[in-house]
């Protein structure tokens, strides 16, 4: 979400069983993941500038434009049936590209990014009778209990935006199944996205409007677009086709640490020592859940 919603559509083509990992693929996902999170640290540049909100709209933009020429969605031979959950996926694009921006701009990319991958673990863990599975629940509680625990820096806000972009990012995994259910290929994704981006319209130019954008903010803001996007769609798409899935799953938990060490390194943003912890214990969580998933799932 991390940047994540614009993703492929439907996870379920992933290859079922686990594999060794070929050398393309994994740097393909770390390529990806790199991208997605160095995008999100360059758009926070134009934050002074634009805000969270225009940064945002820009990236719609970018994002809807990429996903357009792939996925080419013939809007007239969509049903009803087919335009419900579309039209939800579009308001999710927006609620959590939106939140975790906001986030980020708060409290600082590493852990807006933590607290959005509760999402997709959430996920992973509701409906498991598994023991360990309950286990892993209660890991990834802990970590988050440790990081929103109370002291007179905490930003409740921007950690509540950040659990809000966990949920918009559990919604979107929920919703593309149902889309790449019902819609063939990338149509669905791409008219959501397309969607989107018409609402961010009026947004981006009320932005401009009461805040002139400097070169430099349009570009991190572009940059956040492309990076955070269509690098990512792109690699997904190679990635899909070569990486198992608990290989695919286990990779995306190092999303948090990536964003915590390009948030250092970019942007300048340290967490501590608890902080730290608290990343690993939801990292772990994630990892076990995947590691002992049976070898048929």
């Amino acid at each position: 979400m991390q940047g994540a919603p614009a993703r492929p559509a439907d996870r379920a083509v992933l290859p079922a069983k686990r594999g060794a990992v070929p050398m393309a693929g994994i740097c393909t996902m770390l390529a990806s993941g790199l991208s997605t999170q160095l995008g999100a640290a360059i758009g926070s540049l134009g934050f002074a500038a634009l805000g969270p909100v225009g940064v945002v709209a820009v990236r719609q933009y970018v994002a809807a434009a990429v996903l357009l020429i792939l996925g080419r969605p013939r809007l007239r031979s969509f049903t009803r049936r087919q335009w419900g959950p579309v039209l939800l996926l579009a308001a999710v694009f927006g609620v959590v590209n939106l939140s975790l921006y906001t986030a980020i701009n708060r409290i600082g990319l590493g852990l807006a990014v933590t607290l959005e991958f509760l999402g997709p673990l959430t996920i992973a863990l509701a409906g498991s009778r598994r023991r360990v599975d309950l286990g892993c629940a209660v890991l990834a509680v802990a970590g988050v209990v440790a990081l929103m625990r109370p002291r007179p820096t905490a930003d409740y806000l921007g950690m509540g935006l950040g659990l809000l972009a966990a949920a918009g990012w559990a919604a979107y995994i929920l919703l593309s199944r149902s889309v790449g259910q019902r819609i063939p290929g990338a149509q669905g994704t791409a008219a959501a996205a397309g969607l989107s981006a018409l609402v961010f319209l009026p947004i981006g130019a009320g932005v401009a409007v009461h805040h002139t954008p400097s070169a430099g903010a349009l570009g991190a803001a572009f940059a956040a677009g492309i990076l955070s996007s269509a690098v990512p769609f792109l690699a997904d798409l190679f990635t899909l086709r070569r990486v198992p899935a608990a290989a695919f799953g286990l990779f995306m938990s190092v999303n948090p640490v990536l964003a915590a060490a390009v948030g250092a390194l970019v942007l300048g943003q340290s967490l501590d020592a608890a902080a730290w912890l608290s990343i690993a214990a939801i990292i772990a969580a994630n990892a076990i859940s995947i590691l002992t998933q049976p070898t048929h799932a």
